[in-house]
């Protein structure tokens, strides 16, 4: 397998991960906007998107890839975790906390067996 293959391959799986956090955060603001729920209600709903976002991520770059799709699902987790690092650092300039840097190991484990 070609590197040029390996990066499309973990580029799709990127845009998946991308599209399914997008979707995610146009649906959770309505839920709040119309129902009774609140912030505090939504947290882990939103940690397990997250993490489903990432596996499936992982899966799709898998299954692009053909082969090797545990180094596929790593390298899409590890782009996103970079994408998340540049966004936090030249946005809000500040760098990951302890429970960020968990979240992503986790995020790159999801992704690895995805």
């Amino acid at each position: 397998m070609g590197i040029k293959h390996m990066v499309s391959s973990m580029g799709r799986g990127l845009i998946a991960v991308l599209l399914m956090i997008k979707m995610c955060s146009l649906v959770l603001p309505l839920l709040l906007r119309f129902t009774g729920l609140t912030e505090g209600s939504l947290k882990w709903v939103t940690i397990r998107l997250s993490f489903l976002s990432l596996f499936i991520g992982g899966l799709i770059s898998g299954k692009k890839g053909q082969s090797k799709g545990w180094l596929l699902g790593g390298g899409t987790s590890l782009l996103f975790s970079f994408l998340v690092f540049l966004v936090q650092y030249l946005g809000y300039q500040s760098t990951f906390n302890s429970s960020q840097y968990m979240y992503h190991g986790l995020f790159l484990l999801l992704a690895m067996v995805g």
